[in-house]
């Protein structure tokens, strides 16, 4: 594989230790702007801020050599066509994940095609784009969930994980019931948001 962004996704950090600090981007703007401008070092800020998680979305389908390449096909691919994004439409991340989606797709249906071993192609077909956009809305929940301030990330996972009512939630943390009640409806539209942004 040719390194071109200089990345390994898989790490825990980023090799360059973020030789450019989201600070660097010009004022007023930010990573997404930055990016549709094709402002200088805006590509290895978008790949440092969501690298990991098309990376994580990628190996999920393709062994790890195979998710590195496609990784950086996307980052890629994202650049040059850089202008058909707008950021008003939605994050970055969420595009970047739309474009990762199409390529692992195609790489895994180019897989199968390869194989002997499955009778039905169209049927193969539809079980992997299905397959692929349920982690992708996996993978786009853990991401939204992560961006949550801390209150509101644990009594979503209370409700959600642990199927505790929203008195058990208030009596649990010692949140007041509006509190947790208003927590919950702020987070999940937040989580809804990240997922429109990738359907739109």
């Amino acid at each position: 594989m040719t390194t071109i962004i200089g990345v390994d996704v898989t790490s825990s950090r980023s090799r360059y230790a973020r030789n450019v600090s989201a600070a660097e981007v010009p004022i007023g703007h930010d990573i997404e702007t930055a990016f549709v401008r094709g402002d200088e070092d805006a590509l290895r800020l978008a790949y440092d801020e969501y690298g990991r998680l098309v990376y994580s979305f990628c190996a999920r389908s393709l062994d790890p050599e195979r998710a590195k390449d496609v990784t950086q096909e996307v980052f890629l691919s994202a650049w040059r066509a850089r202008e058909r994004y707008n950021p008003e439409k939605g994050r970055l991340g969420a595009w970047l994940m739309g474009i990762a989606r199409n390529r692992i797709i195609d790489n895994v249906r180019s897989e199968k095609r390869h194989s002997d071993r499955r009778a039905d192609e169209d049927t193969v077909e539809l079980s992997t784009e299905a397959e692929v956009d349920a982690m992708n809305d996996k993978m786009l929940i853990a991401d939204a969930l992560r961006e949550l301030p801390d209150r509101a990330r644990r009594v979503i996972n209370l409700a959600y994980l642990h199927d505790l009512t929203h008195p058990q939630i208030a009596e649990r943390t010692n949140i007041p019931l509006g509190t947790v009640k208003s927590d919950i409806r702020r987070g999940l539209a937040r989580i809804r948001r990240h997922l429109e942004d990738q359907h739109d």
